[in-house]
This record gives structure tokens, C-alpha cells and sequence, in this order.
């Protein structure tokens, strides 16, 4: 057993199974169907998925987005249509208007999981008729998961089972990352002489990754349980790291990537010394207002335990409570090495009793989903929505004070409002 590993076995959680606030993961999509380039995300679900969707989306002026939902209605809700049928003729009809598309995930939602579609069935009929022009792909962004982020791990978990196979080595960052950011991190693995370097998802359907025996994996998201898993099925292996928020949590996470294919400490420092130092001026901007500001994080994305090394380590924030939706000890067990013994630790959702310790602790800033924000804004309490930390690009040296800024941005809306 590691150190880290007792570490975490030794610290405690509390483990909450009560009532739970849980964003849907069909949001996933917004992210996702602006990072690969040619694929088109179909949700098989009623209007209010529909809804969702486009309002977590906002108003697409310039560009179509690639993202749908095949309505379920009372006739299929009904059993008198047949909705293999219907879905059929929704995908059809699609591509004949978007030949641009080159891979189609049908997204399950409660509706579609309610009426047992079996949305595997269909990819694999579908997938004979279209392809190979169109591969043809199903996963599930059901609300009753418990977290929103689960829907990116269910679909980069639905790609893995379709990457080539290869005894090839090379490195693998599993996770969607703003383009940007990728393009940084490329730059930088080049810089200490790792590759070849491949990232899932890619940005075209036609680049996906090759995975095997060979294959060595940075996870940049906390919450790819399943996709990590899957890829450990195939023989990839997981290189074990921090993850890539902030400075320190960057040059860990490419150390460990360093160490994983025998790159020397000295390469890395020389590669990414001008970085480090970027990043720590953008941080160090915003951590004199943020400096013992006190900070509790709701159980929502999963992000929340890096998060709270973040801003305790590089902000000097006061973490009273973290909580997260899962705690995957595994993944998990480098950042809570990092994290200060008085942070509190939470695992799983009662609300109302997190709550009531939220509203006695009186802090200063609280990271919480959409639902919990408004109620505590109306209470005097100042808040900061999860899921913008999703849609924002936050990882790497560059961005690294683009994160602090999310979390002084909030406190000074509250001071000038109270002007």
C-alpha cells in the first residue's frame, strides 16, 4: 500500500446518503460537442431534455450546433409507436441534412431509460447501415446518475471499446480539454521529449487514439471511473497524479508523466520553468484578496477535491468542507496527500444537513450546483456555480489564473453590490 493510499484510509470521511441536488448528465454534451469537431449528439428523451440542453447551451448564432433530441412522446410513452422505428427515420433524417458528421452518439436519458429503449441495439443496427462513413455510438446522460460529469466518463467510456489496438508505447491524456489547452500541453510534453502524445476524445472522430499494452494514461479529470477502467481492460496503464489545476497541480501532473516514460527532473524544469512562472504571477494577483477567505464546496462535479487544494495551497483559502459526489480513493489518493488535515471531507449528498452546516459555518464563498445557489444568495451567502468550472478552460499553467479568477470574481460582485 502506498503512503498516499494509507493516508486517505487513515483520514476521515463522512459519507452522506440522503437527499441529493444532482445536475443532469446530459450537460455534458456542451462541452463535449465542442471538442470533437465531426460528431453529433442525439438525445433520446422529451422536450424538457430538450429544454436542458439548449438552455445550458445558450444561443448558437454563428454556427448550427451538433447536438438534438429525438423527442419521446406520449404515443411511444404509450407503446403505439414503435420507437426503433422512429428513431430510425430521426437518424436518417440527420445525416442526409449533416453529411459533415462523422461519429453519432445516441445519448439515453430517464425517458428513453423509463420505456426500456435499448439504445445499444440501436447503435449496432444503425452503425451496420451507415457505416463506415458513420460510426454509430450509445451512451447513457440519465439525471438519476450521481453527478453531471458522469456524462463525459460514459461517453469517452462508449469510445475505448472502438480505439485500434497497438503494443506501441505512448502516452495517452484522457479527458476533454478546451483546444487551447490541449495545444499547451502538447507543446510542453514535446518540450521534455515525451511521445508520441494522443488525447481522447480527439478533436476528429477519424483520430482516435490506438490503445494497449504500450499505452500509458494522465487522467485530466477526476471523474473517468469507468473510462479509466475501460482502458485498463484494453492494457493501457495509469500513470497515478495529481490533476492539472494550478501551478502545482500542472508541474505534478508532468512530473509524473516524466518519471512514468524516464524523463530526468532537469528536463522537465528547463521545459516548463517559464510556465511555472506565468502561472504563479496570474495566481498571485488574486490570492492577496482571496488569502483567508473561508470556502465550502457542495458535492457536485467531482472536481471539488483538487479544487480544494487549489485555492489552500496556491490562494491560502480556508477550506471549512469538501464534499464531492464520489471520493475514488485510487484517484483521488495524490491530491488528498496535498490537501490540509483541516480541510472536512464529505462524500455522497444529504442537502438539508449540508446545509445547515453551511449556514452555521457562514462562509465567505461556496462552490455549489445551480439549484443551492440562488436559496443562499437570497440568504446574504455568496456563490460560485460548479459548472462553470466545466465550462471554463482551467487546466494548465496558463489558465492557472483564470481558475483564481473564478473564485474572486464572485467576492467582488458581492462588494460591489454592497456599495
Amino acid at each position: 500500500m502506498t503512503s498516499s493510499t494509507a493516508l486517505l484510509e487513515e483520514r476521515p470521511v463522512l459519507r452522506e446518503r440522503g437527499q441529493r441536488e444532482v445536475f443532469c448528465g446530459l450537460t455534458g454534451i456542451i462541452w463535449l460537442h465542442r471538442k470533437i469537431h465531426d460528431a453529433f449528439f442525439l438525445v433520446v428523451g422529451s422536450r424538457t431534455c430538450a429544454h436542458l440542453i439548449q438552455s445550458a447551451a445558450g444561443v448558437m448564432i454563428f454556427a448550427e450546433p451538433r447536438f438534438a433530441t429525438a423527442i419521446i412522446d406520449e404515443r411511444d410513452l404509450a407503446g403505439l409507436a414503435d420507437a426503433n422505428d422512429e428513431l430510425d427515420a430521426v437518424v436518417t433524417q440527420l445525416l442526409q441534412r449533416r453529411p459533415d458528421v462523422r461519429l453519432l452518439f445516441l445519448v439515453g436519458s430517464c425517458p428513453s431509460e423509463v420505456i426500456k429503449l435499448d439504445l445499444s441495439r440501436a447503435a449496432a443496427r444503425l452503425g451496420r447501415r451507415f457505416g463506415p462513413e458513420v460510426r454509430v455510438l450509445n451512451y447513457s446522460g440519465s439525471g438519476i446518475e450521481t453527478t453531471f460529469t458522469q456524462g463525459e466518463d460514459a461517453c469517452l467510456a462508449s469510445m475505448v471499446p472502438v480505439m485500434p489496438a497497438t503494443d506501441a508505447s505512448g502516452l495517452l491524456v484522457v479527458g476533454a480539454l478546451a483546444d487551447v489547452v490541449e495545444d499547451q500541453f502538447t507543446r510542453l510534453f514535446a518540450a521534455m521529449g515525451i511521445g508520441p502524445v494522443r488525447f481522447l476524445p480527439p478533436r476528429q472522430a477519424r483520430d482516435l487514439p490506438a490503445v494497449g499494452s504500450g499505452t500509458r494514461f494522465l487522467l485530466a479529470q477526476p471523474f473517468l471511473a469507468d473510462t479509466a477502467r475501460a482502458l485498463e481492460e484494453r492494457g493501457a496503464a495509469r500513470i497515478p497524479a495529481p490533476f492539472p489545476l494550478g501551478v502545482e497541480g500542472t508541474t505534478l501532473w508532468l512530473q509524473a508523466a516524466a518519471r512514468a516514460f524516464g524523463i530526468g527532473v532537469s528536463h522537465v524544469r528547463a521545459a516548463t520553468d517559464m510556465a511555472q512562472e506565468r502561472g504563479r504571477r496570474a495566481v498571485a494577483r488574486y490570492r492577496a484578496e482571496l488569502a483567508g477567505k473561508r470556502m465550502f464546496f457542495f458535492p457536485d462535479s467531482q472536481l471539488e477535491i483538487p479544487l480544494a487544494r487549489f485555492v489552500s495551497r496556491e490562494l491560502s483559502m480556508n477550506v471549512i468542507e469538501a464534499g464531492t459526489p464520489y471520493l475514488h480513493r485510487q484517484h483521488l489518493a495524490e491530491e488528498l496527500a496535498l490537501l490540509p488535515a483541516s480541510v472536512a471531507l464529505s462524500e455522497g449528498q444529504d442537502v438539508e444537513r449540508q446545509l445547515d452546516r453551511c449556514r452555521a459555518a457562514r462562509p465567505d464563498l461556496i462552490v455549489c450546483g445551480l439549484g443551492l445557489a440562488n436559496p443562499l444568495e437570497a440568504e446574504g451567502l455568496t456563490t460560485k456555480w460548479s459548472i462553470e468550472l466545466l465550462f471554463t478552460p482551467v487546466q494548465g499553467y496558463d489558465q492557472a489564473g483564470d481558475l483564481a479568477e473564478l473564485f474572486a470574481r464572485p467576492l467582488v460582485r458581492r462588494m460591489r453590490l454592497a456599495v
